[in-house]
């Protein structure tokens, strides 16, 4: 090999070798990599979400996704400059519509950072893959309860079609989740052809939030028995509190500070109590019934200088499950010690000066 030719291979295998360092250090941002979609019915809302969270010290940006396959829409989905320990989404639809059989895809993310002025580039991959059937249909594509308010029952149809045998039968409907009622009926069975409406039904003792399950038709297709339809949603509660961390700062010891809260709710009600978790913090508010009450949260800072966070619990009267939990932080500081200036000029988000291709060293998700 000539002079020559050993330079470009050096040049190359040099490539190869940064490329590889590169896409092992994005991938770590992602915990799952792969996703088998399963057997899914033709137009069900099967959608995978790719949690990419930023375990460096640089900021990390989500800069763009690319599907290698038409069977499968890929899109960023919340944040996309990723902070230490912020979380962004990659994901990944398969076109249950416009698709049947046997598929498979790769989705390339591409992120970027800042290194000391320097844009650097990165990629990695991930991989989806599925088998839609094209004799079972799902219409709509699956459960959706939007903004359901606590304590109330709903109810959505999703009506199920299949098309090839005569004796074709959904036998059972399986769920992790205590929450659901489901109810099958069989609307239809002609020629080869047969039909039937689920309803799932959501208890009224569903706790506020999002919630995402899923259920399973069991049929007596010994090839494909198992056929997934998915429930997701969210109950919005009747009380709320703003805002729902409370930041106290610095508290030099013995001093005291305070901070207030708003507590909400669609009907008037009381609040019965307030309490912190270790009892570092008091509490004021009113016995009156409304539907809004302030509160007042107060840390006496009577303890050994150091971080302080608990867990606060507004109970009311509406029951169990209409209350409300916040965060509050304070940290105790030496009576003489006082806070320097920030200094606009430094950052923890420096690049390592003997890193040129990947962000400073690692750290640990919170």
């Amino acid at each position: 090999m000539g002079m020559r030719e050993f330079a470009v291979a050096a040049i190359v295998a040099c490539c190869a070798t940064s490329s590889c360092l590169a896409e092992a250090w994005v991938a770590k941002l992602f915990q799952e990599q792969k996703h088998d979609f399963g057997t899914v019915a033709r137009g069900a809302d099967t959608v995978k979400r790719f949690e990419a969270k930023n375990i460096y010290k640089e900021d990390i940006e989500l800069v763009s996704v690319r599907s290698s396959c038409g069977c499968t829409t890929a899109l960023l989905e919340g944040n996309k400059i990723l902070k230490t320990g912020e979380v962004g989404n990659v994901v990944a639809k398969f076109n249950t519509r416009t698709f049947t059989g046997g598929h498979s895809a790769t989705l390339t993310v591409a992120v970027k950072w800042n290194d000391k002025g320097t844009v650097r580039y990165g990629e990695t991959q991930l991989h989806v893959n599925g088998n839609i059937r094209g004799d079972v249909v799902f219409l709509p594509g699956a459960i959706q309860f939007d903004n359901v308010d606590q304590g109330l029952p709903a109810s959505q149809q999703v009506q199920v079609t299949y098309a090839g045998r005569a004796d074709w039968k959904i036998v059972d409907v399986r769920g992790e989740s205590s929450d659901l009622e489901v109810e099958l009926s069989e609307k239809q069975r002609y020629s080869g052809r047969v039909a039937y409406d689920l309803l799932v039904r959501l208890k009224d003792t569903v706790p506020p939030g999002y919630f995402n399950e899923q259920l399973v038709l069991v049929t007596n297709d010994q090839q494909n028995p198992r056929i997934p339809l998915q429930v997701a949603g969210r109950v919005v509660s009747q009380i709320s509190v703003s805002p729902e961390s409370v930041l106290m700062g610095d508290v030099a010891k013995g001093g005291q500070a305070s901070k207030k809260v708003i507590v909400r709710g669609k009907k008037p009600f009381r609040i019965l109590t307030v309490e912190s978790e270790k009892n570092s913090f008091q509490f004021k508010t009113d016995d009156q019934s409304s539907d809004r009450h302030i509160v007042e949260i107060i840390f006496d800072a009577n303890r050994d200088p150091g971080s302080v966070k608990e867990s606060i619990h507004i109970a009311t009267d509406l029951g169990a499950g209409f209350q409300v939990m916040l965060t509050a932080y304070a940290t105790v500081v030496p009576t003489e010690q006082v806070a320097p200036p920030s200094d606009s000029g430094s950052s923890t988000n420096q690049p390592n000066a003997g890193a040129a291709s990947t962000p400073r060293s690692q750290v640990a998700a919170q």
